[in-house]
Order: C-alpha cells, then structure tokens, then sequence
C-alpha cells in the first residue's frame, strides 16, 4: 500500500523553537524553528518513505470551535514574535522542496488532517501524521497511524491502535474525544465535567464506551459522581465537540500534487544555503551527488 506523510506543521514548529537553542543566521535572522522543522521532516521522510507529502498549517484567524465557545484557548499565552516570523518562512521552505502546503479558514491542521486522512484511506493510501499533538491520537486506525514527537525533535513513537490502548488504559482511539469531553484539556481551555479526572474518565468509558452511554445509563451512577455529570451535562457534550477531529473540510485535495518523488539536489542545497544550514548539508548530501537526494 502506497503511504502518505501529512505533517502537522505548527506542531512541529512549536516543538522545534522550543526544543533547540535559538540559532541565528550571520545576518542574525532567527531559524531555529526552521532548522528544526526541516530535521524532524528529513527524519520522517527517511523512516517512511513516503509516496506523497501533505504539510497542514493552522490559518492565523478564529476558528469554528471560537465561535462555538469563546474561550477556546484563551488561557493560551502567545508564543514569542521569533517564533511567528518563522511559520511564513517553513511555507516557503516547503514550497521549495515541493511539498504541498494545506490551510483554510476558520479549520485547524488538525482538521485538515483529519480530512486528508480520510480522503487517502478512500484512495487506498495509507497515512502517517508526523505531530507532538496527542489529539491527533483520535485518528488512529487501521490505514493511520500517528508518528508522536516525545521529546525533543528526534524521538518519536510510532501509534497504532494499540500503543493507544496501552497510553490510555484500554480506550480505542475513537473513543478519546468522549475521554476530553468528559476530562477535559486545560491547554486548550476545553472545560469537561468537573471533577472527573484521568482515571474517572477512563473508568466511566471502559464501562459505558461513550457520552452517550453513560447519559443512557445515568441513575445506575450514584454520588457527587451522578450529580456532577448532571450538572455540567452541557459542558461535556461541547467539549466533546470541541474535541473532536473534523474530517470533511471542504478543501481541494489532488494527490496527485503530493506527490513525492525525492529532493532535487541543488534546489535543496540552495533552501539550506540560504539559511546557512551547513550542519544539515553535510548530513544529507554525501560526498558524490546523485539524482535524488539519499538522507544518511
């Protein structure tokens, strides 16, 4: 089965910034983020070897899920400008080494993800996401599996179905958006049910399998348990919502655009160049060039 890359860019690129130290070009221009997004690209290319590459990005405007709930990240605080500055400069890069870049407004990666995954297992292709983000967990099935950054840049694992049962005490993916409506995502700002954490989450789901179920099942609960998912039966279903991967995003998806044939070697070495990235040069390219770009 043929086998697409979709990359979760601003996952990526947060993770990158954070993760190395700030490098500077002679100029003094910032591209650590850059540096680092390219490593963890070049990495997933040679681990997969995928046939097609689609590289999602979050649209700088609110989304669906703010104007479904207001707060919606907004105990986020902002990343540093250094950061920002070097999202537009990833695109270019990207385009450079033609990659196909996916956005749109009013949607996040996420669900632009989530509807590239679905289209690809339709075409018989089989995904895998390259993120830091654990709702991208959600996805995972048969035809995806979820390459997750752990720490750093370079250490990754690899979900399928069961590293997910395994993190999460035995709930299948399809089942972690009822988990956050039920727990909650202070990251996010997603409230939940209060005073259902972790291991309550989990129970009540092994159990009942859904939201659904445990509202079906409600008086066989008791306690402040029974009461607090009364209470806050709204704020679990919104959560839920917010939750939840989107994968029919009305977006223009050609396969054929993705298509990922290798690197040509001198529009490589020039993307590198620019950024004085002479570190990666030297691992990627060995010391006869040949057609396509051969990762060491």
């Amino acid at each position: 089965m043929k086998k697409i890359l979709i990359i979760d860019s601003n996952a990526i690129i947060h993770r990158a910034f954070h993760a190395l130290p700030p490098l500077k070009t002679k100029e003094g221009e910032v591209v650590g983020a850059i540096y680092g997004f390219l490593l963890a690209l070049f990495k997933a290319v040679d681990d997969f070897k995928p046939d097609y590459i689609a590289a999602t990005f979050d649209f700088p405007a609110p989304t669906f899920r703010h104007k479904e709930y207001k707060e919606y990240k907004a105990t986020r605080v902002k990343a540093p400008d250094e950061l920002y500055d070097q999202i537009p400069k990833v695109k270019s890069v990207l385009s450079d080494l033609g990659i196909s870049v996916f956005e749109k407004e009013g949607f996040e990666a996420d669900d632009l993800i989530g509807t590239i995954s679905k289209l690809s297992k339709l075409l018989k292709i089989e995904s895998v996401v390259l993120t830091g983000d654990l709702d991208m967990l959600q996805l995972v099935d048969r035809n995806i599996s979820v390459n997750m950054l752990r720490k750093g840049i370079k250490d990754t694992v690899l979900y399928s179905k069961e590293e997910v049962k395994e993190r999460y005490g035995g709930l299948l993916p399809r089942q972690l958006a009822d988990y956050k409506g039920l727990r909650g995502d202070p990251s996010d700002n997603i409230p939940g049910v209060t005073g259902i954490g972790e291991k309550t989450a989990i129970s009540l789901l092994l159990k009942y399998e859904s939201i659904d179920g445990i509202y079906d099942k409600i008086n066989e609960i008791e306690g402040k348990l029974k009461d607090n998912l009364i209470e806050f039966k709204e704020d679990a279903y919104l959560s839920k919502k917010l939750g939840t991967i989107k994968r029919d995003v009305d977006i223009i998806f050609d396969l054929e655009k993705c298509v990922f044939l290798g690197y040509n070697n001198d529009k490589t070495k020039e993307v590198l160049k620019r950024y004085n990235f002479k570190t990666l040069i030297k691992r990627l390219f060995k010391e006869k060039e040949k057609t396509n770009l051969k990762l060491l």
